[in-house]
């Protein structure tokens, strides 16, 4: 439940803090943030539950990392098909950073 609800939470950060480059490039940069608060007020009512959630069975360490793989793995695609940014190896480097990561912050549970 809490993955879910953070894989949810994170598609509309992504949207709050990257759509306005493509959406609102062209209006002042206080609408942008106006917008994009408004679209992270969803993101907190996803958010909050699920790291409360999360936290009764992983640590803040881990919800951490938990939170940075799905932000890539949200992100990567967000910014290649929406953004139209070219699609980099540095992405696959960084997922492997992270996968680092996720083993040294759950390796007392393999």
């Amino acid at each position: 439940m809490s993955i879910g609800l953070l894989l949810c939470s994170n598609v509309f950060m992504t949207f709050a803090w990257y759509a306005h480059l493509k959406e609102l490039n062209n209006k002042p940069w206080i609408v942008a943030a106006i917008v994009s608060w408004g679209i992270a007020l969803f993101e907190y009512m996803l958010q909050v539950p699920a790291n409360r959630v999360g936290y009764s069975v992983l640590s803040v360490g881990q919800l951490k990392i938990i939170q940075e793989v799905i932000t890539l793995s949200i992100f990567v695609p967000f910014s290649v098909l929406y953004l139209r940014e070219p699609l980099k190896l540095d992405y696959l480097w960084a997922g492997f950073c992270l996968l680092g990561a996720v083993y040294f912050m759950f390796r007392e549970k393999f």
